[in-house]
């Protein structure tokens, strides 16, 4: 069972859950009088309705199966996103006067019975997806460090559907890992295991009694998969133990991407004048709240490095005093930075002048956020192919900034920085950018982030 097939399992469910709220809704506000026709006049603008909240579920989380699991953040991040949606639906009805329907005490009606089915829908198909829906039955071929990370995150996150069948080592693998057996009785397990996929960390062009036992086995058709390509599906970052000069030229074949990258120029550009121009008035009242609060400009510039390391000044509201400020990088309760500014930093608007970076094609509004040259000339030299994450225009925001996690420009945070941001690299695509443009809204909706 495919990881799309759960989720597109738990969008349909929601869609009946969203129609079967508003039939009982219909049916309990308008009782003896109910008639065919008020279904008809309620059913296209909750329609509306129901597309609004799907992308709130979406930049919410609650598509993801990292978060199908009855606890309690579950029930938090389903209620405040049921809270917005209720918000943005009373919007919506009060913006269109013209819909033909007052559904006032019909909304409330409605989130009271849509709440209740939800978290009983939910509920089940998140204790049905741990417990009884069927599993990916998966054996392991090898064992090394990312193997070990892989265990680590079944056993931290059953809900995905696998189920470890066995490893096949020469000893390596400790005991606690699971079913251990000897590589030697591979074509025996196969056909024993009633596998749906087996993750190759050995490699077959290596070995040819491996070979042999994998293609004596293409009867039973299992699907073979790399342990770097694994990894990548569940975890969504590159592993570092595989990334090699090979590694970049089989998986960055910028041929590839010709045509995204032009598409995304052009969409990068409307997007970044749309915002421009509509935010424009607001830059005046920003600007003079600055300028109040503390002496000094009211933008920001600083050098970074661009696509190929091309040097570029990027532009942001500032955010920090001038006074005794050495320009280090931030750290936690900097005192610096001043009390606008820290709204500023938790909305992110200090970064809204970077639209201008994007009209001038330095920057998108996807990909690997820009670092401070110097800084990344000593990363270059610590971490091998640092370098290469400036392959793809840095974004205003990017994979990393949507992890949930805090990177400093320590050598081990930059590690994992890098790891996400090769992984946006090979697989970026529209798809890939309006998802992390959607998580980076409900990351600042959250305020989450420094």
């Amino acid at each position: 069972m495919t990881n799309k097939f759960k989720k597109l399992t738990l969008l349909g469910g929601d869609i009946i859950i969203f129609y079967s709220s508003l039939y009982l809704t219909l049916i309990i506000r308008y009782w003896d009088s109910y008639k065919a026709e008020i279904w008809s006049a309620h059913i296209w603008p909750f329609t509306v309705i129901f597309i609004l909240w799907m992308i709130i579920f979406y930049v919410s989380s609650l598509y993801s199966l990292n978060l199908a699991v009855n606890n309690l953040k579950f029930y938090q991040m389903g209620s405040r996103a049921l809270a917005i949606a209720g918000l943005a639906s009373l919007a919506f009805f009060y913006l269109t006067p013209n819909i033909g329907i007052a559904p006032k005490r019909n909304l409330f009606i409605y989130l009271a019975i849509f709440a209740v089915l939800f978290f009983l829908w939910r509920r089940f198909y998140n204790w049905s997806l741990k417990s009884y829906l069927p599993k990916t039955n998966i054996g392991i071929v090898g064992y090394n460090n990312l193997v070990r990370e892989i265990i680590e995150e079944f056993r931290e996150k059953p809900h995905l559907g696998y189920a470890l069948r066995f490893i096949a080592d020469n000893g390596h693998a400790k005991s606690q890992t699971g079913n251990i057996r000897p590589i030697a009785d591979l074509e025996k397990l196969l056909a024993e295991n009633k596998l749906d996929a087996v993750i190759l960390s050995s490699d077959p062009h290596q070995s040819e009694n491996l070979r042999a036992a994998l293609f004596n086995s293409l009867y039973l058709r299992i699907n073979y998969v790399s342990l770097p390509n694994f990894y990548e599906t569940i975890t969504g970052k590159v592993p570092l133990d595989s990334l090699n000069q090979m590694w970049f030229l089989e998986n960055l074949n910028e041929n590839n991407k010709i045509w995204f990258d032009r598409l995304k120029i052009i969409y990068d550009f409307i997007l970044a004048l749309i915002i421009f121009i509509i935010t424009l008035p607001f830059w005046l009242i920003i600007a003079l709240i600055i300028k109040l609060e503390s002496p000094g400009p009211v933008f920001f510039i600083m050098k970074r490095a661009g696509q190929n390391n091309k040097i570029f000044n990027l532009i942001k509201f500032r955010s920090m005093k001038e006074e005794n400020n050495d320009h280090s990088p931030t750290r936690s309760g900097d005192p610096r930075i001043t009390k606008f500014g820290r709204i500023l930093r938790k909305t992110r608007i200090d970064e809204l002048p970077q639209v201008i970076n994007i009209l001038r094609h330095e920057m998108s509004f996807v990909g690997p956020r820009p670092e401070r040259p110097e800084l990344a000339t000593e990363l270059e030299k610590q971490i091998p192919f640092y370098g290469q994450r400036t392959l793809a225009k840095p974004g205003l925001t990017g994979p990393d900034q949507i992890s949930g996690e805090y990177h400093s420009p320590s050598r081990a945070d930059s590690l994992l920085k890098l790891q996400y941001d090769l992984f946006y690299i090979k697989n970026r695509s529209i798809y890939l950018d309006l998802s992390i443009i959607l998580k980076t809204i409900a990351t600042v909706v959250s305020r989450k982030g420094r």
